[in-house]
């Protein structure tokens, strides 16, 4: 062996190769985290490679480092791109075109070759697309995708959102063209092949805004003294073909994103809002669960299929809840007694283990010109649990009948929705918290963990603390996704559960539907890529979920800066090292007061343990949960942040102005 190779295998030998995602800080410098490993690996700006922020990437680390706080390491391969399309603007001059990406996060620009402009001029605002960066390349080359037109900065503003969670804002041609070829026709051979349950008292509840109906729920009497209650959802399904161009663009999406003035579909209007929109007066075809119940929330049968159904009325929430608070109005016999099963079944619910976790959510009142002029806090009232109850029964049914079904005493793939039990470490810090607001929490074991968490949430309704500890109690739980993995749904209480109840909206409930289907028809095709989906899906739920937080916050701040310099009453929501963050208690709007704002009173250190900030000399305390005054100092909505200073009371005033005095004459 030559001393060359030898050398080689000494290096090769001090250096390990590690998989992970790469998240850029806004100050420049990348971290790669590594599933199962503690410390992220630090890896500075000229050491990303071709590696944009997000990408799965392999990162090359010096062995031994354990001795130093935190490895770092060098780039060397991308496995997977978070993202390959991006917004910014073109730059061309003198024949030569770049493309600059927009955001916090650094990106080289792109060569964009001038017969790949596709139209785009100097100056445009665009979506460009990642052809190549080979190893030689000193720049990533792009293309033009197509030129950004919006109405106004606040349409620009969601555009940019929706592409940057990696949606698509329309269709392409050749989808639209398969969608006007389907036809809603209800044919003979078809209804023979289904359930007809057209002469049953059937209906819809829905929010009053809404367009696209895809649950209905049906109730008649039955001669033994049971109901018969049938929980019908729209078959996608049916429209929706394998590997069909429809179907590969509504998996690429995965699910609807709904921003606060409009919602990017998963599938054109012609499917969502005609063919399979369960819309009063019209036949539509149904997958359905039928249950027989009796008077006693006790389901003594369940039927499974394909149904054809006729909507009686489109009911919104608010007028059953009318009807559930005055007993009189259109069907309220009906209503009553859904009412009341669904009030027997979420008891039961939570007798068996399941959290009642219930978070705030807003509405922003929008003008014509989809600017915010007022919010407006969304309650969940007994009309909104009637609907969820159901649909609960109608996930858990369905989950249960396929996890009973085997190939060779396996069972089959199926995208099932789990919930992971909460991570001890994250619930200890959360009961020592809770103890000292005088609440008792066992950890001991996950039946007692729920009951705990039950406990509280009874316990602190209506009292100062409440929002603090709900908040940071829905945090200390795992996240749900889809997975082949069944290992039940630890929120629910349920062994087994999936989503079936809104294909219109989410892919993993149509692969539900096709499979439920192949079961029902002992054909079964088992899917061998069905954890790749599920993951796929998750994902996708993750990117629509921060797309909608970053509407909502683009809405917050453009609605609070008409309140510059305006003083407000409002809640520590977070707390971090360099501030902590304050909801306001009219507009539930969430602003950042800085630590260097703070620090001109004392010095503030950051107690982890008691979510709090502390000052050193005066040591007044910042906790989460403390109710403050705020003043709006900033609202910049290209950064989608909000700024608020601290207003102090008057007793605090001359105390820590006090205390400053002190100090400053030592």
């Amino acid at each position: 062996m030559s001393k060359k190779e030898k050398v080689g295998m000494k290096k090769s030998s001090q250096v390990q190769l590690l998989k992970g995602k790469l998240e850029i800080s806004r100050s420049g410098m990348g971290f790669v985290i590594v599933e199962h490993q503690e410390k992220d690996i630090l890896v500075k700006p000229n050491d990303f490679g071709k590696a944009f922020n997000g990408d799965i990437v392999r990162v090359q680390v010096a062995k031994g480092g354990s001795t130093i706080k935190r490895a770092e390491g060098k780039i060397v391969d991308v496995v997977e791109r978070k993202q390959t399309t991006f917004v910014g603007n073109v730059q061309v001059k003198n024949n030569v075109a770049f493309f600059v990406v927009s955001g916090d996060k650094p990106i080289p620009d792109f060569y964009i070759p001038i017969e790949k402009l596709n139209g785009a001029q100097d100056g445009d605002r665009v979506i460009a697309k990642l052809v190549k960066w080979d190893k030689d390349d000193r720049k990533p080359q792009g293309e033009i995708e197509s030129v950004i037109t919006a109405q106004d900065d606040a349409d620009m503003a969601m555009k940019e959102i929706l592409i940057e969670a990696g949606f698509s804002l329309g269709f392409d041609a050749d989808v639209m063209k398969e969608a006007e070829q389907l036809s809603g026709k209800i044919t003979r051979e078809e209804t023979s092949k289904r359930k007809d349950c057209r002469d049953i008292l059937t209906f819809t509840i829905d929010p009053v805004d809404a367009k696209d109906f895809d649950d209905a729920i049906s109730i008649r009497n039955l001669d033994n003294g049971n109901y018969e209650i049938g929980v019908h959802i729209a078959d996608v399904s049916h429209f929706l073909k394998p590997n069909s161009l429809l179907d590969k663009s509504a998996y690429a999406r995965a699910t609807s994103v709904y921003l606060p003035d409009r919602v990017n579909p998963m599938l054109p209007e012609k499917i969502s809002n005609e063919l399979c929109s369960l819309r009063p007066n019209e036949d539509k075809y149904t997958f359905s669960v039928i249950f027989q119940i009796t008077n006693r929330a006790e389901i003594k049968h369940k039927w499974i299929g394909k149904t054809l159904i006729h909507s009686n009325h489109r009911f919104t929430y608010e007028e059953v809840q009318q009807t559930i608070e005055t007993k009189d109005g259109l069907q309220n016999k009906a209503i009553l007694l859904l009412n009341n099963l669904a009030q027997q079944f979420r008891k039961k619910r939570f007798d068996n283990g399941a959290i009642n976790f219930s978070s705030t959510e807003v509405r922003f009142k929008l003008d014509e010109k989809g600017k915010p002029i007022g919010i407006v806090v969304k309650e969940s009232k007994e009309a909104h649990k009637l609907i969820e109850e159901f649909m609960l029964l109608a996930n858990q049914a369905v989950a249960e009948h396929v996890s009973k079904i085997k190939i060779n005493k396996e069972a089959i793939p199926f995208p099932y929705r789990i919930h992971d039990k909460p991570n001890e470490e994250k619930l200890k810090p959360f009961a020592a918290f809770a103890k000292k607001f005088g609440y008792t929490f066992d950890v001991n074991n996950e039946k007692e963990v729920a009951s705990s968490f039950n406990q509280l949430l009874n316990d602190v309704n209506g009292k100062p603390e409440q929002h603090v500890l709900e908040q940071l109690g829905i945090r200390t739980m795992a996240k749900a996704i889809y997975t082949s993995k069944n290992i039940g749904h630890y929120g629910l209480g349920f062994e087994n559960y999936c989503h079936f109840t809104s294909p219109i909206r989410r892919y993993p409930d149509v692969m539900v539907h096709r499979i439920l289907q192949e079961c029902l028809e002992k054909n079964l095709k088992p899917e061998k890529k069905m954890e790749e989906r599920c993951k796929h899906c998750s994902d996708r739920e993750r990117g629509a979920m921060e797309a909608e937080r970053a509407g909502n916050k683009y809405k917050q701040v453009e609605f609070m800066k008409q309140y510059l310099g305006d003083e407000f009453k409002g809640i520590i929501s977070g707390v971090a090292a360099f501030g902590f963050w304050v909801e306001t208690v009219d507009h539930k709007c969430e602003g950042l007061i800085s630590i260097k704002d703070l620090n001109t009173y004392d010095e503030f250190w950051h107690d982890e343990s008691d979510y709090s900030l502390v000052g050193n000399r005066t040591k007044k305390k910042f906790r989460m949960g403390d109710k403050i005054n705020i003043r709006v100092v900033a609202a910049n909505l290209t950064k989608r942040q909000l700024d608020y200073e601290w207003v102090m009371e008057e007793g605090v005033n001359s105390k820590v102005k006090s205390k400053n005095s002190k100090v400053k004459k030592k």
